[in-house]
């Protein structure tokens, strides 16, 4: 039977999740673009090959994004309670999402800008365009459709580790899905919890992809 009670935590649970994926992926982002151009521009063969730099960028992701999400967000419980003051709740599950998530969007990133045509880049270069007019007015508009169909991935990923999250007492519906539907053996709670997190990652992956269609002009 459906304890009434359960839905003003269910309805916190769901703002819960969206204050914490849309907030991961923001600052994700404000970390993983810089990294992925850096990683297209610093490459051999890029607009500004800086060999050291790639090396030590790729290691840095390489690195990270192998470790599970899980062991890395118990990991950085300290770093989590010095940020934040705390290691437990939604505010505190977003600093192990933006470090799992930024080196994700930086290969996102870079695979998108590596999508464009060379020979426009050639052609910038010739015209006497500098590294950053060519990143800022050649590379991200034309990888535009690409970067945004990448951003909806990334927000369905992210969503996917906050409801990991929960087992640490991460908040929103992964919290309410493992204190009541698994340790409860609440088993209403726990179907309520998974159909309405693959309901906001369809809305997200919704949005974005026909975002990302109707910015293509190659269509």
């Amino acid at each position: 039977m459906w304890d009434p009670t359960m839905t003003p935590l269910i309805i916190k649970g769901i703002f819960e999740t969206l204050y914490m994926t849309l907030a991961s992926t923001f600052l994700a982002y404000v970390l993983g673009i810089p990294m992925g151009i850096l990683l297209v521009t610093s490459e051999e063969g890029g607009i500004k090959p800086f060999k050291a730099l790639n090396l030590l960028l790729n290691i840095v992701v390489n690195i990270t994004r192998s470790i599970p999400f899980l062991i890395l967000l118990i990991a950085v419980i300290p770093f989590t309670r010095l940020i934040t003051g705390t290691s437990i709740g939604s505010t505190a599950t977003i600093v192990p999402l933006v470090l799992a998530a930024a080196p994700f969007i930086a290969r996102l990133v870079e695979s998108s800008l590596k999508e464009v045509d060379q020979g426009i880049v050639e052609a910038s270069l010739s015209m006497g365009a500098s590294p950053m007019q060519i990143v800022t007015k050649v590379l991200i508009p034309e990888a535009k459709p690409s970067l945004l169909m990448g951003a909806a991935i990334a927000v369905t990923t992210i969503l996917g580790y906050s409801a990991m999250a929960g087992i640490v007492g991460g908040g929103g519906l992964g919290d309410i899905a493992i204190r009541f539907g698994y340790y409860r053996y609440e088993t209403g709670v726990m179907i309520v919890t998974v159909v309405l997190l693959v309901i906001i990652v369809q809305f997200f992956q919704e949005v974005g992809m026909r975002i990302a269609q109707k910015s293509d002009k190659r269509k």
